[in-house]
């Protein structure tokens, strides 16, 4: 599990890293075609990690239920995302990964509820779930990259 913990910081890393380069309206800006805005990505990421982690563990989620229903699955920007709020996410980003092996490392997670994924496959146990969720982000990070080029040709 090593090398996962490793691969979810690494890739919060260059996810912090490419935002860093959009203001805040175009953190909100949803360009034509799209659905969502590059903050509802980074959003989405943080709270899936949380509901695959730690909620189909049966252990409390280190966010908000208010950050949770704004951001998962099957949500879309309602408003614009204040700058206190794109921080707090960038700081969650930036903490959480940490905070899940530390939780790993020290038991926290035992039994899992069983969930089927839109992907096809099956998450039975933490382990699982933190696989899936490296796999769940790397997937995102191309929406984004899709919604740089959109923005790009509107500006």
């Amino acid at each position: 599990m090593d090398y996962q913990f490793k691969l979810l910081r690494q890739s919060r890393q260059n996810l912090l890293r490419f935002t860093e380069q959009f203001t805040l309206e175009e953190l909100n800006e949803v360009p034509e075609g799209f659905n969502n805005n590059i903050i509802w990505h980074m959003g989405h990421i943080l709270v899936t990690q949380q509901l695959l982690c730690y909620k189909n563990a049966g252990v409390p989620c280190r966010i908000s239920d208010e950050i949770i229903n704004q951001f998962r699955k099957g949500t879309k920007p309602e408003a614009l995302v204040p700058e206190e709020e794109v921080t707090f996410i960038r700081k969650r980003l930036t903490q959480t990964p940490s905070l899940l092996e530390e939780d790993f490392r020290n038991g926290l997670f035992g039994e899992y509820n069983e969930i089927s994924t839109s992907f096809g496959n099956t998450i039975s146990n933490i382990e699982e779930a933190v696989v899936f969720n490296n796999i769940h982000e790397g997937m995102h990070f191309g929406y984004l990259l899709a919604l740089r080029r959109a923005l790009t040709k509107t500006v």
